[in-house]
């Protein structure tokens, strides 16, 4: 049996802030600090008394009382971590054929709590003969339910404590739904953005590294592909989309997927690139996007190829006996989406008979060189690069290791995406 307690006066907001240590989020306690709750009632007679609570550790438990939602609203700062919602909390409305007093649903004042609320603890409190409303209130959202007549201090405090560790449980419940679901969105962009090469009958050897920019994010906005051709032709193709977020990476997807599909279709230099700039146009977010791209198509013999670079860093060449260069090209066309009717020259490369192609998007060389402004640059590639290639290293091993030291020379993470391409022939 309830043991009447005389209800704690109300303690205004700044009063209550004033008296006590508070934590800095509604879920974060402390054993020093007291929980604090937020009574939502409006009988003006004081019929609701809230009896004295005391924590698991005799601590006080603060109270702070509204007598409706506006107030409610201002109450609800961030050292509260649990709200008591009455739900006979009643208020006036109008009909269309005029004025008149309207008792609210109190399910909709439980989900307008709900929405104000959506980080803390809600507890309704209802008479013992609306044990299907107060059932239906969990359902909407409410942690739990109490009954007005059966109300006393330890009950309170017991769910008041049940309530909050309950809350904790749903939103981190919730935070792990959510990020298997932004793992499984990951996981199709990557479908698209990273392939497997279409290599079957060619000789040479493919490798790919990818890093994204971002730190909490799986993708962006670079993206390559590889594939052969029934003539025995090799394209690959290395791009990146202005940006890190998740629509340009959807972009870099169907640039991917239109490339593939062109270059299967026999599209190839200029015309090839002509149309992927049609794409892009149709299907970026706004005028202000666009993609660099660099594309080589390697002869059946393996011993040339055609280059077209559309605003991207030119590849690198490496051959037995001889350091790593920048192929030599000039006249290289625009980015894709800068200037309409452009045009992308294609030039011939002879590459010998034993080589490695490397391709890479400017993520790899704009980190920074310790704590100064000094950049990698494509110098600065070029010579790291034949630092491993003179340690032995080649396919997978020098593609990690060239990643991994960009970003040891930048001192962290690199704030760009990173896309490598290693394509290799070994004659005889």
């Amino acid at each position: 049996m309830a043991v009447p307690v005389p209800r704690q006066r109300e303690t205004p907001a700044t009063e209550s802030a004033q008296a006590a240590q508070l934590p800095a989020a509604p879920h974060a306690t402390t054993p020093q600090a007291s929980l604090t709750l937020l009574v939502i009632e409006d009988d003006p007679a004081g019929g609701l008394t809230v009896p004295e609570i005391l924590d698991a550790d005799r601590h006080r438990i603060r109270l702070r009382t509204a007598r409706n939602l506006t107030e409610a609203a201002r109450l609800l700062t961030h050292d509260v971590h649990c709200i008591l919602l009455d739900l006979s909390l009643s208020g006036t409305g109008s009909t269309s054929g005029g004025s008149r007093t309207a008792v609210v649903d109190q399910l909709d004042t439980l989900r307008e709590v709900l929405r104000i609320a959506p980080r803390h603890a809600v507890l309704v409190l209802t008479a013992e003969a609306d044990a299907e409303r107060a059932a239906e209130a969990v359902r909407v959202g409410a942690q739990d339910f109490l009954f007005r007549d059966e109300l006393d201090g330890r009950l309170l405090g017991r769910a008041i404590r049940y309530a909050v560790e309950r809350k904790r449980a749903d939103i981190a419940q919730y935070k792990l739904a959510e990020s298997k679901l932004r793992a499984q969105e990951n996981a199709r962009l990557e479908r698209g953005l990273l392939p497997n090469p279409l290599l079957e009958g060619s000789d040479l050897r493919f490798a790919a590294r990818y890093r994204p920019g971002r730190s909490r994010a799986l993708l962006g906005g670079d993206f390559y592909d590889t594939v052969r051709t029934p003539d025995g032709t090799v394209h690959a193709m290395i791009g990146d989309v202005c940006g890190h977020g998740p629509d340009e990476a959807a972009l870099g997807v169907e640039l991917r997927i239109a490339w593939r599909a062109l270059t299967l279709a026999g599209l190839c230099g200029d015309d090839l690139l002509a149309t992927l700039q049609e794409v892009l146009e149709v299907e970026r977010p706004c005028e202000e996007i666009f993609a660099t791209l660099c594309t080589v198509d390697i002869s059946p013999d393996g011993r040339r190829a055609g280059l077209c670079l559309a605003g991207h860093p030119a590849p690198l060449i490496s051959r037995p006996g001889r350091r790593a260069q920048l192929l030599p090209y000039e006249n290289s066309g625009p980015a894709l989406g800068l200037l309409p009717k452009a045009r992308w020259p294609r030039r011939q490369v002879e590459l010998g008979g034993t080589w490695s192609l490397m391709l890479y998007t400017d993520g790899l060389i704009e980190g920074r060189i310790g704590e100064g402004k000094e950049r990698l640059g494509q110098d600065g590639m070029v010579e790291m690069i034949n630092r491993h290639l003179a340690e032995g290293l080649s396919g997978e091993g020098l593609l990690e290791a060239s990643v991994t030291e960009a970003r040891r020379l930048n001192g962290g993470e690199l704030t760009d995406d990173v896309a490598v391409v290693l394509l290799s022939r070994a004659e005889g």
